[in-house]
């Protein structure tokens, strides 16, 4: 097929398959994509570049934003490390609605620019909120004892209006990036599964500069020059993402996903006293091979109830040839799937929410806890507190670089999974460190506090910062398989058309967690402070973090057996082949499956 018009309807075979690309995307003139020149890692490097570019500034600001909200605005640890997580939770639950706008309405790319030059706005507002004279905390160099109102009001403002930017900047180009590669194509699927690997090193070697040279800069020079750096850094992101523009493969907005599922559910409601077949090739589904080569899904046993939307009544089975039957009266088999797989994935977004909240800590009070330290390099070098974070991203390079060259090629092999192992059991592994984490953290406290109990005068400066290093290397490993994971999960699982609202599923495990985190540090202080001494004192010297640790290990331990068990019965998406034409055909040859 040398033309290629657009909306054209197309008909193809295996040779025309190798040369143009049938997954409903586009290129950038809303042709049919020519799988030589767009797609794959030649459009998928230009998307990293700006995950990392991101990442370098939202770490930059992210695991120093405890230092700056203590020494700076002059809030105490408690207050400090919950305004830490109500920040960090709006920041990674705003991907919601930027995924929800990508999918239905805007586009992913152009959801990207947009929200990239909001949170380039942000970043500037930061930048003035250090260097404009009026909206400085105070007029003398060096730190406050009240910073100016003004100043406040400014900061929160433009930290805020970078998470908005991020809300459509996260949720839309991870799933923009793996859009870059066909699902139907079996050399582009395998490419496919190390695009996430490949994403979380770029995503990892950003946040590594983003801790290290970044707040290098914050701690020995200022603010404001880190401030500047950061901008700079995004608005030249924002140039090259936008040259990469011929080569991508676009995907048309659908409009809302949920009206499909209401659907679902209000004829399921209405033919529920129906009885079911007994042979699910009754079922009600239509085959659209020249209308956007949606992806048809095979009927599954679970959440019967739904099945009844896709029932056909005498009335519908007369009428069928004559008018089309209204959606909330008769449902095809992929709507009514398409409704249980977002359902199905409920419990497993619950039971990850004790593993975000495991995360959550490393921002926080692993970070301030380095600043109780001996930070010391030979006589003269110190460690920035912020800097410590980067061993949990090399912790996490290490672990995903390790998995792809290593475990997958030999998992692969010994399972016959493409995968190498289920996502969710890889997910699982991550969580089995998250609590490893928690109980090498509570004992690492406890020995530094009693350090303090010993010589209240030196406190701990005599224990050197790398004390720390277990923690963070481990729960950096674990990321390499549960953040991954999750990434993996939430876009894949999801229906072909919410893969940005998947995204967003993925990253609100993330902002809920820190949310939960804040409510449990508030329990838990008012708990503690009723029977004697609250585990969260003004500082780290009078704060018991050691036993909020061993709760966490605790409750993490708890819910990874019910995790277990949810894994275990959970059943992936099975997605029908091309070649599939009836709902029978699915059980005939079992679908084609996600290799999950």
């Amino acid at each position: 097929m040398e033309k290629r018009e657009k909306g054209e309807a197309v008909c193809f075979d295996g040779d025309d398959q190798e040369k143009w690309v049938y997954d409903s995307s586009v290129d950038h003139k809303g042709r049919v994509p020519s799988r030589a020149t767009t797609g794959v890692w030649k459009a998928s490097l230009f998307i990293i570049a700006i995950e990392f570019s991101e990442r370098l500034s939202y770490f930059g600001i992210a695991t120093s934003l405890i230092i700056y909200l203590t020494r700076v605005i002059h809030q105490d640890l408690k207050t400090a490390a919950k305004n830490c997580n109500y920040w960090s939770g709006v920041t990674t639950v705003m991907p919601l609605l930027g995924g929800f706008l990508a999918d239905a309405y805007l586009g992913r790319f152009s959801t990207v620019l947009v929200s990239s030059i909001v949170y380039l706005l942000g970043l500037s507002l930061l930048t003035m909120s250090r260097l404009v004279p009026s909206l400085k905390p105070c007029d003398h160099a060096g730190n406050c004892n009240e910073p100016r109102k003004i100043h406040e009001v400014a900061f929160f403002l433009a930290i805020y209006l970078i998470s908005v930017g991020t809300g459509g900047h996260k949720a839309a180009l991870e799933s923009f990036g793996a859009d870059q590669f066909d699902d139907d194509h079996p050399g582009e699927r395998i490419k496919k599964m190390s695009f996430f690997n490949w994403w979380n090193l770029g995503l990892c070697s950003g946040l590594l500069l983003g801790v290290t040279v970044v707040v290098y800069v914050q701690d020995h020079q200022s603010w404001a020059a880190a401030d500047v750096i950061l901008t700079a850094v995004i608005a030249a992101s924002i140039v090259i993402f936008c040259v990469g523009r011929p080569f991508y493969r676009y995907r048309k907005p659908a409009g809302s996903p949920f009206t499909p599922m209401l659907q679902v559910l209000v004829a399921a409601i209405r033919k529920r006293n129906v009885s079911s077949p007994s042979d699910p090739v009754e079922l009600y589904e239509v085959i659209k091979p020249q209308k956007n080569n949606t992806r048809l899904l095979c009927h599954t046993h679970k959440l019967k109830f739904l099945d009844k939307a896709a029932i056909l009544e005498d009335n519908d089975s007369s009428s069928s040839g004559k008018k089309k039957q209204s959606p909330w009266r008769l449902s095809t088999v992929t709507k009514v799937e398409e409704l249980k797989l977002i359902l199905n994935m409920i419990p497993i977004w619950l039971s990850t929410l004790p593993f975000g909240i495991c995360l959550a800590q490393a921002s926080t009070f692993f970070i301030k806890q380095g600043t109780t330290l001996d930070r010391r390099i030979g006589r003269h070098f110190l460690i920035p507190p912020a800097s410590i974070y980067s061993l949990a991203a090399i912790g996490m390079i290490v672990s995903v670089t390790l998995y792809e060259k290593i475990l997958l090629p030999i998992m692969r092999k010994a399972t016959g999974n493409e995968r190498g192992v289920k996502i969710l059991q890889r997910i699982g592994i991550g969580m089995v460190f998250s609590v490893a984490s928690m109980v090498v953290a509570a004992l690492v406290e406890r020995k530094r506090l009693r350090l303090v109990e010993m010589d209240p005068a030196k406190g701990s400066t005599a224990m050197s910062v790398f004390w720390l290093a277990p923690q963070f290397l481990i729960i950096g490993f674990g990321d390499g398989f549960a953040l991954v994971g999750l990434q993996e999960y939430f876009y894949d699982q999801v229906p072909d058309g919410m893969r940005s609202l998947g995204i967003a599923l993925y990253l609100s495990v993330i902002g809920v967690a820190n949310f939960i985190s804040s409510l449990l540090i508030t329990m838990v202080d008012r708990l503690t402070e009723k029977t004697g001494k609250s585990w969260f004192g003004k500082d780290m010297n009078t704060s018991r973090l050691d036993n909020f640790y061993w709760l966490l290990a605790a409750i993490t331990a708890a819910n990874l057996a019910v995790y277990v068990l949810l894994a275990r019965r959970y059943s992936y998406k099975n997605v029908q082949g091309r070649a599939v034409v009836t709902v029978s055909d699915c059980y005939e040859r079992h679908g084609f499956g996600t290799a999950a």
